[in-house]
């Protein structure tokens, strides 16, 4: 049970006459606040995120949803620092917290300590089977994706009247190139018949202003739910078959939708796309400019080096001078063949020098010298006489001196 007793003391001041007891607002919302979260200390729901928002000071809002109702959340920083998942629209969570109330508004809420992805939404099960096929049927093919205009003459633009997309690329066509021509297609871009409006608009324009150099397509941010059209099969057909190129600028630079897939460029908002399409007369003259300077750069350079090989080939010697070149050359072989002279003598008498010892030794080896001493040597029959066995009596020796030889007779 709770206990009023403090409620009951502050009210019987406000007693009237007749014995009712009188609550203020704040008090009768304190006193809610209290059985709320008295009541349900710690629940758990199981949800549908929509609406998610998070500030600078990392608190996030955001709604729980389901078929019939929903309920606001909250989830402050000091709960969602150490958070695993990146909480987005469409996400089917199951968070875990207390129901309490927010006295200065009068409404309840749940304040969200955990959360646990659940699974991903009716809407993004439906976004991730759709982007599947039509992956599949080659919708989203960089093949298939036309070529944006450098410079654009005519812009069609695709998105509401009275939304801030189109004040956006407005106010950047104005101010970045005031002469362009501006069609302006409004549609819904919201709600059941969005869908239909916008791939009317693309068919209509594709087939009676052929003459427009690109289509903006697109709108301003919001959840899930607001971007949806943009997610439509019927839309994404349109698109891939559109003969003017098309630059998808839907919500903020977080959100992808299908039309993002299969246009031929994405922009993160409206006003980048403006920004794409019309590029800003002063910086194409700056560009040019710059081209320029760096053509006469190049050929100025270009000049200035053939100019210095020129004049090289002008003051070469080969060519102005043509018989030095010769002379010098002459004059190398010379010197060259003076050398060779040098060398080769100096190669024949060392040859000789090294003749003369080798014979000088051989002639001290040669048994010539020998018999020069009166030495002499006995032959028998061609053969060397070393020992007296080797002769008998009456045989024919011959005898070499060293003038001559003489035969003898062994007595």
């Amino acid at each position: 049970m709770v206990d009023l007793f403090d409620f009951q003391n502050n009210a019987e001041d406000e007693k009237g006459d007749d014995g009712r007891l009188i609550y203020s607002v704040t008090q009768i919302n304190s006193e809610i606040k209290t059985i709320l979260e008295d009541s349900y200390r710690s629940v758990w729901i199981c949800g549908e995120i929509s609406g998610f928002k998070q500030y600078s000071s990392g608190h996030m809002y955001f709604s729980l949803k389901d078929e019939n109702s929903q309920i606001s959340a909250v989830m402050f920083s000091f709960h969602n620092k150490n958070l695993k998942i990146e909480l987005k629209d469409g996400m089917q969570v199951l968070v875990y917290g207390k129901i309490t109330s927010y006295i200065n508004r009068g409404t309840y809420q749940i304040q969200v300590y955990h959360v646990e992805e659940k699974g991903i939404g009716s809407l993004r099960e439906a976004f991730e089977k759709l982007k599947k096929k039509l992956a599949q049927e080659g919708l989203f093919d960089s093949s298939h994706k036309k070529e944006i205009p450098y410079l654009v003459n005519k812009i069609g633009v695709v998105t509401s009247k009275d939304g801030a997309a189109l004040h956006d690329i407005l106010s950047v066509l104005d101010r970045r190139f005031s002469n362009v021509e501006i069609l302006i297609y409004p549609v819904r871009v919201q709600g059941e018949e969005a869908k239909f409006e916008i791939s009317n608009a693309i068919r209509y324009l594709n087939e009676n202003h052929k003459e427009l150099d690109v289509l903006l397509v697109g709108r301003g941010g919001g959840s899930l739910e607001d971007l949806w059209a943009f997610n439509e099969e019927i839309v994404a057909r349109a698109i891939y078959n559109s003969d003017i190129p098309i630059i998808s600028c839907v919500g903020h630079e977080v959100d992808f939708t299908i039309a993002d897939f299969v246009a031929d460029l994405r922009a993160p908002t409206p006003s980048v796309a403006a920004e794409i399409v019309a590029k800003n007369r002063t910086d194409l003259e700056e560009k040019l400019s710059m081209i320029k300077k760096r053509i006469v750069n190049n050929i100025t350079n270009i000049v200035e080096l053939y100019d210095e090989k020129v004049k090289f080939f002008k003051n070469c010697r080969a060519l102005s001078k043509p018989y030095e070149i010769y002379e010098e050359k002459i004059q190398y072989i010379d010197e060259l063949n003076e050398k060779l002279i040098f060398n080769i003598n100096n190669l024949i008498l060392n040859k000789q020098q090294i003749l003369k010892l080798n014979t000088q030794k051989l002639d001290l080896l040669s048994p010539l010298k020998t018999l020069s001493r009166g030495y002499s040597v006995c032959f028998k029959n061609g053969e060397v006489v070393k020992k007296t066995d080797q002769v008998v009596k009456d045989d024919i020796l011959n005898i070499n001196l060293s003038d001559g030889s003489i035969k003898t007779k062994v007595l």
